[in-house]
């Protein structure tokens, strides 16, 4: 009995909290940089994804971070990425993935989307879309292929995120595919809070 009791204990220690407390409607998030206010919305149709994010967002885990990274791939479509950057004292358990293919959601502007290695290690990293990156969803470069997880969308502030994709990159920094895609200097989040949703 003591033994059964354990086990359950640990399972609830090892399960996010995210897993159990799910926002069932969209929330606005302000993710105010150095350089201006970006508005978004979390998306009731990624439920865990959501959760996740706001978790971090609550806890103050995004509050001094930086959008470290500018992927450009064409002149009217790219992504910036920013978060924990792992940081150990910021970072929080892993979620389950919820891809494209259960969501409907896509990787079109303004999408926020989580970054990752393997389907279920996504944790305090994030990322926004700028143009058509369809590419990124579920099933688009090969049928088995998980894609990324979208969970919300940029409502106001995408002026900030183009501004944030063509800032200078460091022509050295990154290992592999990021090489030049590391954002020299960094960009700053004082901060991201929920915020209401204006009707």
């Amino acid at each position: 009995m003591i033994r059964r009791t354990l086990l359950a204990l640990l399972f609830c220690l090892a399960t996010p909290v995210a897993a159990f407390a799910q926002d069932p409607a969209a929330v606005r998030v302000a993710i105010q940089t150095d350089i201006g206010t970006i508005l978004a919305e979390t998306d009731p149709r990624a439920p865990v994804t959501s959760a996740n994010f706001l978790r971090y967002v609550d806890e103050g885990r995004f509050d001094g971070v930086t959008f470290y990274r500018g992927m450009v791939l064409s002149p009217a479509a790219g992504l910036i990425q920013g978060g924990t950057g792992g940081a150990p004292e910021r970072v929080l358990p892993p979620i389950a993935h919820e891809p494209t293919s259960e969501t409907g959601l896509t990787h079109t502007d303004g999408a926020l989307s989580m970054a990752r290695f393997d389907p279920g290690t996504a944790t305090g990293d994030f990322f926004i879309i700028v143009g058509n990156v369809s590419s990124l969803d579920a099933g688009k470069s090969a049928p088995d292929d998980p894609g990324f997880a979208v969970f919300g969308r940029v409502v106001e502030g995408m002026d900030i995120v183009r501004q944030i994709l063509a800032a200078p990159k460091s022509p050295t920094e990154g290992e592999g595919f990021m090489r030049g895609q590391m954002l020299d200097p960094r960009i700053r989040i004082v901060s991201v809070r929920r915020v209401p949703i204006q009707e």
